[in-house]
């Protein structure tokens, strides 16, 4: 019988520990071949980059205002939102506040006549009375419980 273990292949990693360096030395590197090899002078060259930089920073600025007015856009839309829902809630907390105000008004009313009414009773039941040596003759209770002569 054959050994397992020498059927299966075998793979074997190494680490190295300089990543960051190689990669600082391939920048210098690329830059010195870069101008070895540039089509053009060094004056031309640092205009062009000038060039490339106004653009870059032109393009920038472009798009920082796009930003700005799709942000000031929103901000608007929101801001007018908010505005709205805080006018709908104040028309809900007038027409609350005038229902309350209705509501104890009613009461007031309904307090001013409840104590009219006891007062016209009271001074009904006084005026049936019968006074110190007067004989209630032909007097009787109405369903109120207060007496009522029978002329009535």
């Amino acid at each position: 019988m054959s050994d397992i273990r020498s059927d299966n292949p075998v793979v074997i990693v190494e680490r190295s520990e300089g990543g960051l360096a190689g990669f600082l030395v391939g920048i210098a590197v690329g830059a010195a071949l870069g101008f070895l090899f540039a089509p053009r002078t060094g004056e031309e060259t640092r205009q062009q980059l000038k060039n490339t930089g106004r653009r870059l920073r032109a393009a920038a600025a472009e798009r920082a205002e796009d930003l700005q007015d799709v942000f000031g856009s929103g901000y608007e839309r929101t801001r007018e939102r908010v505005g709205e829902g805080l006018d709908h809630a104040r028309e809900l907390i007038d027409e609350k506040r005038d229902q309350a105000r209705d509501a104890v008004d009613a009461g007031k009313s309904a307090v001013k006549s409840a104590r009219s009414e006891l007062e016209r009773r009271l001074a009904k039941s006084k005026a049936n009375r019968p006074r110190a040596g007067r004989k209630n003759d032909g007097a009787e209770a109405d369903d109120d419980g207060v007496e009522a002569d029978e002329e009535e």
